[in-house]
């Protein structure tokens, strides 16, 4: 923050030098925002940035002094610190340029510039995993390789690797990404073939998806709702459990949420693309999004929830403290988990995922064919997988889904009150 930074002056900086020269004791004194000056006593001295990216502690060098002065520093400092609020690591956009201005043909050369053309059309999280996943198990084997003489058995050297680990899901990612990386060699004429594309097929198999666990008999599943019910933590996190099973959402688009994307007039819930999740979203057109129909209870919850926080951006907020001032943010996705296992529910029964899977088993089961399958798959957002059905429609078969979605919301109602359910008896067609 502002009043943090900008704690020395010129002569400041000409005494500290001087004082080091004459005692013979290197000194450092901080300016601010991560910028400090290290007076050297038998050499130049110079300056230093501190700041934090991925998890880990890193520091730049922006030169001696005086070739740098204390103007020129803090103008520095304060484009890097630009850099990291937009998600860019110096150190690593550095070592970026100056490989690209080699002209290199290595693998890493091709493979970083390749990054920089996509990571625009990526959410953040991706583009850093990807970056990463190079960085530390490919870049250290054959970063250095000129890329169009790297064969399927040198790479499958690699990638063999992280399968030894038994990170096979892992190998499987890099590979695609090494995949990728070395088409867009081939598209701009510095390599012929793409090894990576042939060792597909020896890599090992990744294992079965499983399912997140979730109640399967309708008892245990009206007493969960019971005890969302009686839930004694934050009248929030209430709200956002007893949302969960209605909205047929992710956790993290449901922790998410804001205002201004909620309907509650037109009982519509208009979730961005680019809350979508992650490992998804490089793959969304910004213009997606995902529509949900509320219901009358959804609605109910919802109108409560805005006496708390409607004055606010997000649906479901929590509060933070940072420097002495208050600050808004979302609630954490892992809280809906958490407050289940503080219901007693294991990782074995339910997670918060869960909901969703149940909304689809049950549907399909008390519902008895009621509501078509690519409804529900609608409503819950899944790929489509038929690659020829074109482009993404999010308002499809939105009135089919507003009745799912009530119906649901009513069939939640009686199972939890212990009243019989009565089956949905006009056919959706």
């Amino acid at each position: 923050m502002a009043h943090n930074l900008n704690k020395l002056s010129p002569l400041t900086v000409k005494a500290t030098e001087s004082k080091a020269k004459k005692n013979g004791v290197n000194t450092k004194i901080p300016d601010g925002g991560g910028l400090y000056f290290v007076a050297e006593s038998k050499r130049s001295s110079w300056w230093r940035f501190d700041y934090r990216a991925s998890g880990k502690q890193k520091t730049l060098s922006f030169g001696t002094f005086p070739e740098i002065s204390l103007q020129d520093a803090r103008i520095k400092r304060d484009e890097l610190r630009k850099q990291i609020a937009a998600g860019i690591d110096p150190a690593e956009q550095r070592k970026a340029e100056r490989i690209a201005e080699s002209g290199a043909d290595s693998f890493e050369a091709i493979a970083r510039e390749w990054w920089a053309y996509k990571k625009d059309t990526w959410t953040e999280g991706h583009a850093e995993r990807t970056l990463t996943r190079l960085i530390n198990d490919v870049f250290p084997y054959i970063g250095s390789k000129t890329i169009n003489n790297i064969n399927a058995i040198t790479l499958l050297e690699v990638i063999r690797r992280i399968e030894s680990r038994g990170a096979i899901e892992t190998a499987h990612r890099t590979n695609q990404t090494c995949e990728a990386a070395f088409a867009f060699a081939i598209g701009t004429g510095r390599c012929e073939n793409n090894p990576a594309a042939a060792i597909r097929s020896v890599l090992k198999q990744l294992p079965p998806k499983k399912n997140f666990a979730r109640l399967k008999e309708k008892s245990d599943i009206a007493k969960l709702l019971e005890d969302i019910e009686g839930y004694k933590g934050t009248i929030i996190l209430r709200a956002a459990l007893k949302l969960m099973p209605l909205v047929f959402l992710r956790p993290g688009e449901l922790a998410k949420a804001e205002w201004r994307d909620i309907n509650l007039d037109a009982a519509l819930w208009t979730v961005p693309a680019l809350v979508k999740k992650q490992r998804q979203a490089h793959k969304l057109d910004v213009t997606r999004v995902h529509l949900v129909p509320l219901s009358r209870q959804a609605i109910a919850i919802l109108r409560d929830l805005h006496l708390l926080t409607g004055n606010g951006r997000y649906v479901f907020t929590s509060l933070r403290t940072s420097s002495g001032s208050v600050y808004e943010r979302h609630m954490a996705p892992e809280s809906i988990l958490g407050a289940l296992r503080r219901m007693g529910y294991s990782k074995e029964e339910m997670t918060a995922h869960g909901f969703r899977g149940i909304a689809s088993t049950q549907i399909r089961e008390v519902g008895k064919g009621k509501f078509r399958s690519e409804v529900i798959e609608a409503q819950l957002a899944h790929a489509v997988q038929d690659k020829t059905e074109g482009a993404y429609n999010h308002a499809e078969y939105i009135e089919e889904r507003e009745i799912m979605l009530q119906w649901w919301a009513d069939y939640l109602d009686a199972l939890k009150n212990g009243a019989e359910v009565i089956s949905f008896k006009a056919k959706v067609v």
